[in-house]
């Protein structure tokens, strides 16, 4: 059962490499996330107020990373998967076939797929290693971008706006304690401390 899932597993990523590329660093954002999550839920030096606004601010923080990610990383794989597919983006190899099949009229077409051709075996082990390669770099060259330039900029935009939202209700919360504890004087208890005040100071005068 095992040996059969990875078996699958293998097959499946052998055949698309970009596409490992993709999930693996995907899976690592999600176990990132997860792993700063628990480590703030478990501190005990973290007071109770502090994990309460730095716990919702890993975990948005987390999903702006993750789905920033994986959007990036899978838009840039699939539009270069897309050109090599039309034959728009290509080697010399590649290009010698559709010429010799007079396909250069289709080139850049999005109807037109290289592996749907009806002689594409004959092309197969080159555009396949062609392809295989492109889906690699391209997925580094999206990771890249999302990492360095994307994720940090919706990270300050999104992420962090929950986060000041939440913390402004805990100060709003702290304050309205503040006055609930600072319970104002009532009539008759300034009457008794004022008849008092008089008492000490009129002397053997009373009333």
């Amino acid at each position: 059962m095992k040996l059969n899932f990875f078996a699958k597993l293998a097959n499946m990523y052998s055949k698309d490499p970009g596409k490992m590329l993709l999930h693996t660093g995907t899976i690592g954002w999600i176990l990132s996330c997860a792993a700063q999550t628990i480590a703030i839920a478990t501190n005990d030096k973290i007071d109770k107020k502090q994990k309460a606004y730095l716990i919702p601010q890993e975990i948005f923080d987390g999903l702006v990373n993750i789905f920033s990610f994986y959007i990036l990383t899978r838009t840039f794989k699939d539009v270069f998967l897309k050109l090599v597919s039309t034959g728009k983006f290509t080697n010399k190899t590649i290009m010698k076939f559709l010429e010799k099949n007079n396909l250069t009229n289709k080139i850049g077409k999005m109807d037109f797929n290289i592996e749907k051709l009806a002689n594409y075996s004959e092309i197969e082990p080159e555009y396949r290693a062609f392809k295989d390669g492109v889906g690699v770099v391209s997925s580094t060259i999206g990771s890249i971008i999302s990492c360095n330039l994307l994720t940090p900029v919706l990270r300050n935009k999104l992420a962090n706006a929950p986060s000041r939202a939440l913390r402004a209700e805990m100060d709003k919360m702290d304050k309205e304690k503040e006055i609930q504890t600072q319970t104002p004087a009532k009539p008759y208890d300034y009457y008794k401390s004022s008849m008092a005040s008089y008492r000490n100071h009129s002397g053997g005068m009373r009333i």
